[in-house]
């Protein structure tokens, strides 16, 4: 007698793990927020380039998505649903630091007289880059980052920002724009 092959969960096709989180397996969802939970991080931390901020957005997307599992009709969906979620928790608290906080308009500061060396000089740019989307209104900055950090469609952004693909395509012109303008000394 051949003993019954035995497949770990983890090992388990996503959509079965989701149906089965549905049905109330707590095991079944830790794994698919083990799987999930790099990529939620990534996504609030480039919209909101505050590594704490970005950790309880993360957090609170991922307590969303297990109160609002139950409401997921395509379990086979469930990766783009949860960054929809994300790119959504990640775009309130930006805007709601865009009522509070002040946009830091202070100039870059000027590269020293002699050439600095590759990774000094690409940590400048990155600083310049950060500060430039900081300088962003939260909608651009948002469309702007999936669309060109994370590689999202314009359908996909449009279900985050409540816009539609054609406003999420001229937000990010816009947002180009800007950082073409505030990144000009770079080229």
């Amino acid at each position: 007698m051949t003993a019954p092959s035995f497949v770990p969960d983890t090992a388990l096709p996503e959509p079965v793990l989701v149906e089965r989180a549905q049905d109330g397996d707590d095991s079944a969802f830790e794994i698919l927020l083990r799987r999930h939970q790099d990529t939620v991080y990534r996504i609030t931390l480039r919209i909101l380039r505050e590594p704490g901020d970005a950790r309880d957005a993360a957090q609170e997307a991922l307590i969303t998505a297990w109160r609002k599992l139950p409401t997921l009709r395509e379990p086979a969906g469930f990766g783009a649903w949860l960054r929809r979620i994300a790119g959504r928790r990640a775009l309130n608290v930006l805007r709601a630091r865009a009522d509070t906080d002040p946009i830091d308009e202070e100039s870059a500061p000027d590269l020293p007289g002699r050439e600095p060396d590759a990774e000094v000089l690409a940590g400048d740019l990155r600083e310049a880059l950060s500060r430039a989307l900081s300088g962003l209104p939260p909608s651009q900055r948002t469309c702007w980052v999936l669309r060109e950090m994370e590689g999202w469609g314009y359908e996909e952004i449009a279900e985050v920002v409540d816009a539609t693909p054609t406003a999420v395509r001229g937000r990010i012109h816009r947002a180009r724009a800007h950082l073409v303008k505030a990144l000009a000394p770079w080229r």
